[in-house]
């Protein structure tokens, strides 16, 4: 398969897709409707095993939280890829969803959301720019620390 420039960006950002992104229940990893590609939620796992778990502690790393939202996102691009052919073929990122696994009260859900949201935005630039909504939650699947799904327009 020839390397797309979305994934040369990626390896410049010391950055690679996985191998694999398994689904761990009964659901499809996309769904594509029209130009609309809609991908399941990723959590924070490479190729199948787990990396960052949950919740969020007290004296949290931003940063090292901050990846495990940006590991959610390469395992969107795999799926995103699968789907396209390319990630040439991605012509806008509408809407990223992103859960942390967090206590009660705690606030800096968006901010490890943003690992996510700057990753898309690094590779596509203004068409990277999104919606998004970021909750923190009270477990996720595996014990996950990040959960990510995002809303993709393909081009024609």
């Amino acid at each position: 398969m020839e390397t797309s420039e979305i994934e040369k960006k990626l390896k410049a950002l010391g950055l690679e897709l996985p191998s694999s992104s398994p689904s761990r229940a009964n659901f499809l990893p996309y769904k594509r409707s029209g130009n609309l590609l809609f991908l399941a939620g990723q959590i924070c796992e490479w190729n199948g095993v787990p990396q960052y778990f949950g919740p969020v502690y007290e004296d949290y790393d931003l940063e090292e939280a901050k990846r495990a939202a940006e590991m959610c996102a390469l395992n969107l691009l795999f799926n995103a890829r699968a789907a396209a052919g390319s990630l040439e073929n991605v012509a806008s990122v509408l809407r990223l969803g992103a859960f942390v696994s967090a206590p009660s009260g705690f606030p800096d859900g968006p901010k490890i959301a943003d690992g996510a949201s700057e990753l898309f935005i690094n590779l596509f630039g203004d068409s990277g720019r999104h919606a998004r909504t970021a909750v923190c939650v009270s477990s996720l699947p595996a014990n996950a620390l990040v959960e990510v799904d995002a809303i993709i327009e393909l081009e024609p």
